[in-house]
């Protein structure tokens, strides 16, 4: 599967601003990105992106503080592994969990190691939404053990390693609509010894299962959220617990809201850099 790269340019360049555009062009369905002063660089699967649709986004941001140009390149999938092994360096989260790369040798130990080779696949542990529900994950051992989890959107399999190496019911299930990233998410699960303990589907929310699952991780973006929430409802035991990522601070009323309707109450939100993660649990089930 091909990628678009776009660079934009920014000048003067600040994170700031960056992350202002990040916000702005986000609903156009990147994927991932990258700063590298003057440029915000973003990433997105080449059938889903629409140049004339970035221009109408652009034409309609203030330019007063900043000026924007931007560059288009392919990205063939046979290079993907080249820019993510370019920026891949360790994570750590909250010194108990590691996320690191087949190539990464020596690194001091910590109680959970991943080893992710992230071909074309979200979710390396680098972007602050993967790690606030690392860190949430950590933080609530004793509810995951023994539980069943079901990663949804997961991109590389961090989030189902991990569930599956903090002891969660076999098997935990990982599903992403991506064909690579499922398969990348199954070649992960093996490389750290719990291919056994988990099971990778290809879909989307249709593939859930009404009352299935005690705890749904979902790292994906806010509005694929606001769309399945009533799903992931569903799909959860009662007084199950929902955690949700891949938005801003900003968006977390909405998603609030949005949950309430559907019979959660928020126990919890983090932020990392304006990205946030939310921990719900069901209170209450509807029938739908």
């Amino acid at each position: 599967m091909d990628y678009i790269e776009l660079s934009l340019k920014l000048t003067p360049f600040s994170e700031e601003f960056a992350e202002i555009l990040t916000a702005e062009i986000d609903d156009l369905g990147f994927e991932s990105y990258m700063t590298e002063d003057p440029y915000l660089k973003a990433y997105i699967r080449k059938e889903d992106f629409s140049e004339s649709n970035l221009k109408v986004l652009l034409s309609g941001i203030d330019q007063s503080l900043f000026n924007i140009e931007y560059t288009l390149d392919l990205i063939p999938q046979t290079n993907w592994n080249q820019v993510w092994e370019s920026s891949f360096e360790p994570v750590v989260v909250n010194g108990q969990c590691t996320i690191k790369a087949s190539f990464h040798k020596g690194l001091e130990p910590t109680r959970f190691i991943i080893t992710i080779d992230p071909k074309m696949a979200f979710g390396t542990g680098h972007h602050q939404t993967t790690s606030l529900i690392v860190g949430m994950m950590l933080d609530m051992e004793d509810e995951i053990k023994g539980k069943k989890v079901l990663d949804m959107g997961c991109g590389t399999g961090v989030l189902a390693i991990l569930a599956a190496k903090m002891k969660a019911a076999a098997p935990v299930i990982a599903i992403d609509i991506d064909p690579i990233a499922a398969d990348s998410a199954k070649e992960n699960t093996y490389k750290n010894r719990v291919g056994e303990k988990t099971k990778v589907l290809c879909g989307d929310a249709s593939l859930l299962q009404a009352g299935s699952y005690d705890i749904i991780l979902a790292n994906i973006n806010r509005n694929i959220l606001l769309s399945d929430i009533s799903t992931y409802a569903r799909s959860l035991r009662t007084d199950g617990i929902l955690i949700v990522s891949g938005f801003y601070e900003e968006d977390i009323p909405m998603l609030e809201f949005k949950a309430n309707e559907c019979g959660f109450i928020m126990e919890e939100a983090r932020t990392k850099d304006k990205w946030s993660a939310v921990r719900f649990r069901l209170k209450k089930k509807f029938a739908y």
